[in-house]
């Protein structure tokens, strides 16, 4: 049976920094706007910054959903599921910020991300605080076996330069406003503090 907690205790913490993978749902307050859920899992891009504050890299690559229902609400949900192991879910229900890159906690948070912390495509810092820490049993979550990190992102945008990234996130349609008309991404994008 599912269990309600306090804050991110040492086990949910291990749990949580084992998962090669979680999942990000979030959504406008619109009752018409499109939900979102975005998987993750960029190894070393995940951080437990505390007992209730859990913070994550945002990459660019694709839309900017999450950051705009987050400049809006924010409204978020981080789901891990055992893949391996015994059977267990951990959600994280909160309020999250995108942290960019021209904020004065930028240098101070991604310190958290030592693996990631000059990776090509990196757009924002997502810190979420926890409201209800959550678990439930799993039993119906397959397994899977982990292979290996994709690197295809790094090695596409590690080819670009931070002027040519910020070009390509001008480029690309629903990166400066969402799929529903919402500020997302601000652009240009300040530079990357070095």
């Amino acid at each position: 049976m599912g269990k309600t907690y306090d804050r991110i205790d040492g086990r949910l913490r291990g749990f949580i920094e084992a998962q090669k993978v979680f999942f990000v749902a979030t959504a406008p307050l619109a009752a018409d706007g499109h939900v979102n859920l975005s998987p993750k899992g960029l190894a070393g891009s995940l951080a437990v910054l505390d007992e209730r504050t859990v913070a994550y890299l945002d990459f660019g690559g694709s839309g900017a959903e999450t950051v705009a229902h987050l400049r809006e609400n924010g409204r978020i949900t981080l789901m891990w599921c055992a893949f391996d192991g015994p059977p267990n879910i951990v959600r994280v229900h909160g309020s999250g910020e995108a942290v960019f890159r021209d904020d004065p906690r930028w240098a101070e948070l991604v310190r958290h991300f030592p693996e990631q912390a000059g990776s090509p495509g990196l757009r924002a810092v997502v810190v979420v605080t926890a409201r209800r820490i959550s678990d439930s049993c799993g039993y119906s979550v397959p397994f899977l076996d982990y292979r290996e990190e994709r690197t295809l992102h790094a090695d596409y945008f590690g080819r670009k330069t931070d002027e040519e990234f910020n070009a390509y996130c001008e480029r690309k349609d629903h990166v400066g406003s969402s799929l529903d008309g919402l500020p997302a991404i601000p652009l240009p994008l300040p530079p990357l503090p070095a």
